[in-house]
């Protein structure tokens, strides 16, 4: 038989998690028995796999407090962040062709944004102070009367640092600009209410929250019109056309069914674990934790080593520990981190950051704890 294989801990899971047996189960009959195509009705394989979409679309809906009709199907966050912000810009930038956003959103944004100046749009991108916080005040007083939307992310996927999306929401509203929301990291972990928060459009991925990869969605308000972004067969109520992954939104919707159920256990233990280990650490004075002092998601831990460069850490724990360094949303690519220098970090003190997302899995405090620390003594 072959030996075992003792994999290095695995606290990367801002970056993805891995699948839940309980989601990989509620998938595997719509790959082998409920194969139908969704849009195929005239016969009972593509009734059974529209009505488990509808299902899933309505699960998902309850968990923001969203209807069923506003949820709109994706590949991922990336795919849904460009139908929000070029879908909004091409249907009304004619007219209101200003943007606010903020330095520190996910290069999917921020991007996004850059490829929209480049045909004609006028993008605020708004600093963030030293805990990564957006001032709500230079806010409002940015929003011009020709300003189309405002698109701030609920928590950051470097730091997990947590923004005041309600009153963000309520600021716009009473401005009348559009809100949009990326909740990819916030989605499933911390409750989102999109009519108590003001929020017109959000996104979400499925593998952030133990789903698959390659699915995802967007809530669009009702009365909100996008312009689309992928034409063909007029799926998604119009909004995206493409034969729906039927397996994946099954297995986003039973992901989505279970971090609600879990939420209140698992962050409580999870941040209890971050907490203990940045406490442990700090008094040791071996690290520095960045974004600290603001409201955070319990899983994220982002700090700077003060006693070993980060680049060795990882080298020397490469088959220990997963761990992430720099700009996490940048593939193949270690930068200094366009986050942290937004919240005042020089490039050495970025680079020498890293990120520590702990999972559901690690529930096993004592044992993390002691091994995490054996690895930074």
């Amino acid at each position: 038989m072959p030996k075992s294989v003792d994999l290095p801990l695995y606290l990367d899971n801002a970056s993805t998690t891995p699948l839940d047996s309980r989601v990989f189960d509620a998938m595997t009959p719509y790959f082998l028995e409920d194969y139908g195509n969704a849009a195929s009705t005239t016969h009972i394989f593509g009734e059974r796999a529209a009505r488990a979409v509808k299902e899933s679309r309505q699960t998902i809906a309850d968990a923001i407090n969203a209807q069923a009709d506003e949820i709109h199907f994706t590949s991922g966050a990336t795919e849904a962040i460009n139908l929000a912000l070029k879908g909004a810009y091409f249907a009304f930038g004619q007219s209101k062709p200003h943007i606010i956003t903020v330095q520190t959103e996910h290069k999917a944004v921020l991007d996004t944004c850059g490829y929209l100046e480049e045909v004609g749009a006028e993008v605020t991108y708004l600093p963030v102070d030293s805990e990564g916080l957006v001032d709500l005040d230079e806010l409002n007083s940015s929003i011009r009367k020709d300003t189309l939307l405002v698109s701030v992310m609920a928590a950051n996927n470097e730091t997990g640092v947590l923004q005041d999306i309600k009153s963000i929401g309520e600021i716009c509203k009473s401005k009348g600009v559009m809100f949009f929301t990326d909740a990819t990291q916030a989605y499933g972990k911390i409750p989102l209410n999109v009519l108590d928060q003001s929020v017109d459009m959000l996104c979400f991925s499925a593998h952030k929250i133990y789903g698959p990869k390659g699915i995802g969605g967007l809530y669009v308000k009702k009365g909100i019109q996008l312009t689309p972004q992928i034409h063909g067969g007029g799926h998604e109520f119009g909004l995206r056309s493409g034969t729906l992954n039927v397996p994946g939104i099954l297995g986003l919707a039973k992901a989505t069914q279970l971090c609600l159920e879990e939420m209140e256990e698992v962050s409580t233990r999870l941040r209890k674990l971050r907490d203990d280990f940045e406490t442990e650490m700090e008094k040791a004075r071996k690290i520095k934790v960045n974004g600290k002092n603001a409201p955070r998601l319990p899983h994220f831990s982002n700090f700077q080593l003060l006693n070993e460069e980060a680049e060795s850490f990882i080298l020397r724990n490469r088959n220990k520990i997963a761990v992430a360094q720099g700009s996490a949303c940048n593939s193949a690519l270690v930068q200094p981190s366009h986050v942290l220098k937004a919240m005042g970090l020089g490039d050495k003190e970025g680079e020498n950051s890293l990120r520590l997302s702990f999972g559901s899995p690690h529930i096993a405090k004592d044992f993390i704890n002691k091994k995490l620390f054996k690895l930074f003594n």
